[in-house]
């Protein structure tokens, strides 16, 4: 593959090919770690370093359970990065996850899902400016056509960070003897560059896919977590998971169709508000303390009448959050995934997985010793913990699965990925040419010094199981709490298996006044109370998913994300006090 113009010595130009040059050891990156690159032919099935073992399994058939990450290893990245050297993608580079893909030999192809599609999405063609962007690869070429600005007009020289080094993730470690990374203007560029990416590059504009840096870690990042049992699975940056929500559901569904979708009965209230003003009705189905029930999913499918659902068609669409479910904190075990990815091929449900939380999963409460997860565990002992996710069982490609780095590095970073079949990525990035152009080149340049140069693989995963270890603690602590301060006679609730959530039921029919006052006018004066009293807790009607039907029970969602243990305390006490006042204990 040829170098493109440089627009100064020793360069790489924009949209200059993605090449490998000599291996090496790129700055700042510890030596085990190996770090080198690679990249990789269009061609699916072919092997570049080393081949992870993989099975066919037919089509339609739920994939066998298997420990997550099986058949990819650290090593194997590594390895794979080295043979191939260091990566060379300039300023709009073209880049695609298959680049960066290990072997997929005897997966199946996923099915296709032209009927699934809105008329919006159908007809959206590939931007013309980005595409051209592809032409600039060729050697000797001068463009006078893209409107990227120079460089040298950008008002940021460099950028300075100071991060934790893994493992040592502590906020007191981190001002002791955390790492200072430098971000300059030109680190890529000449004979000898020091990075693979550099402001010029990020400050500039991208692809809607982003950058070839991230779209390389995220998509090693899938095959470690997931290893998609199909073929052409392809992965694609994103503007954060609601931004990514909204387009999916701009793809796959229509007011025109009377389009619908189905969710658990409590879900995330932004994504019932996402869908609201875009004409797709939301349906809940009823769920125990591990979620979403797959025999109400099947039955709710199965007995579908579009009149006695103001005229919404039988859905093909079904969002969930299986682990540590805004807001009931549920997790999907795996044979419960393994369940409702069955009905969803019965009826032809495409998948809408949303996993902000999934490597939160914690072990079991132990009240009267908490012992949260071993500092020693190794990374691969933690992958191997992890509930499958239904991306790792979809074997058609009927699963859209979104990622995110905001629960788990950056919030403010607005930044993840969606993975799912060539054919639903493509559509998703022809949505975000004309939409968002991609996510900011800030976010992918920090984040890919932080979690690909820095701490690689193995770092960015003892990083997650760090913050298990943190929310954890978290969560036993508000365990203890409501154990010492809630009225054990009207409220319940089940010890979250994983996310930053802590789903309480107040028991409506032990009030006094029940049932001559309804559910929320009952929510409401505990509400009231607790405000009053000094504490703010979120209240179950507020994440009905149909808000037009009456609440099945009195709930209200606390949460252990970021109060201190002192302040987490005194707050589930006010809410005691406000339950107690209600029911005039």
């Amino acid at each position: 593959m040829r170098r493109a113009v440089s627009t100064l010595p020793g360069r790489a130009g924009p949209g200059a090919a993605i090449r490998p040059s000599r291996p090496r050891i790129p700055h700042r990156i510890p030596p085990a770690l190996g770090n080198g690159f690679h990249s990789k032919s269009a061609d699916n099935s072919e092997a570049i370093g080393t081949a992870a073992k993989t099975t066919k399994v037919p089509a339609g058939a739920v994939a066998e359970e298997q420990p997550v990450g099986k058949g990819v290893t650290i090593e194997d990245l590594v390895e794979r990065r080295r043979k191939a050297g260091r990566l060379v993608a300039g300023t709009a580079a073209y880049s695609d996850t298959d680049m960066f893909k290990g072997p997929s030999a005897g997966k199946p192809k996923a099915k296709r899902w032209d009927h699934h599609l809105a008329p919006e999405s159908a007809v959206r063609m590939p931007c013309v400016l980005k595409q051209a962007a592809k032409h600039l690869k060729k050697s000797g070429l001068i463009s006078l056509g893209g409107g990227l600005p120079c460089a040298e007009n950008f008002p940021i020289d460099s950028l300075s960070l100071r991060v934790p080094s893994a493992p040592n993730f502590t906020e007191a470690a981190t001002h002791a003897s955390g790492l200072d990374l430098h971000i300059g203007k030109y680190d890529s560029a000449g004979p000898n560059p020091v990075s693979e990416y550099d402001l010029a590059t990020a400050l500039n504009y991208g692809q809607a896919n982003g950058s070839a840096q991230m779209n390389r870690f995220v998509a090693e990042h899938t095959e470690l977590v997931s290893n998609p049992p199909y073929a052409d699975w392809r992965s694609c940056l994103t503007v954060g998971s609601t931004a990514a929500l909204e387009q999916s559901l701009r793809m796959l569904c229509d007011r025109a169709r009377n389009d619908a979708i189905l969710t658990e009965e409590y879900s995330f209230s932004t994504a019932v508000e996402t869908a609201m003003p875009l004409g797709i009705r939301v349906f809940g189905v009823p769920m125990d303390a591990e979620g979403l029930l797959p025999q109400e999913l099947d039955s709710l499918l199965t007995n579908w009448d579009p009149s006695e659902r103001k005229g919404a068609r039988k859905p093909h669409v079904l969002y969930t959050v299986p682990s540590g479910q805004n807001p009931t904190g549920a997790t999907q075990g795996t044979q419960r995934r393994r369940d409702i990815y069955a009905v969803a091929c019965k009826h032809d449900l495409f998948i809408l997985e949303d996993e902000p939380y999934y490597f939160l999963q914690m072990p079991p409460y132990t009240p009267s010793s908490p012992s949260p997860p071993s500092a020693t565990e190794s990374p691969e002992s933690f992958l191997h913990s992890l509930i499958p996710t239904l991306l790792s069982l979809d074997t058609e490609g009927r699963v859209l699965r979104m990622d995110s780095f905001s629960k788990v590095v950056i919030p403010g970073s607005r930044l993840g990925w969606v993975t799912a079949s060539e054919q639903i990525i493509e559509r998703y990035i022809r949505h975000g040419e004309v939409c968002n152009q991609g996510p900011s080149g800030l976010s992918q340049v920090v984040l890919h010094k932080l979690v690909d140069e820095t701490w690689g693989h193995e770092g960015y995963l003892r990083w997650l199981m760090h913050l298990r270890g943190e929310y954890t603690k978290r969560r036993d602590v508000m365990m203890g709490a409501c154990e010492r301060y809630l009225p054990g006679e009207v409220v319940s609730w089940t010890v979250p298996r994983a996310g930053m959530f802590h789903w309480l039921k107040v028991d409506h029919t032990l009030h006094p006044s029940y049932p001559a006052r309804s559910i929320l006018d009952i929510e409401e004066e505990i509400f009231n109370r607790c405000i009053d009293g000094g504490v703010l807790v979120g209240r179950g009607s507020w994440f009905r998913a149909e808000h037009d039907k009456p609440p099945s029970g009195l709930y209200f969602r606390a949460t252990f994300a970021a109060a201190t243990e002192e302040n987490m305390t005194e707050a589930i006490r006010r809410l005691g006090v406000a339950i107690r006042e209600t029911y005039g204990m």
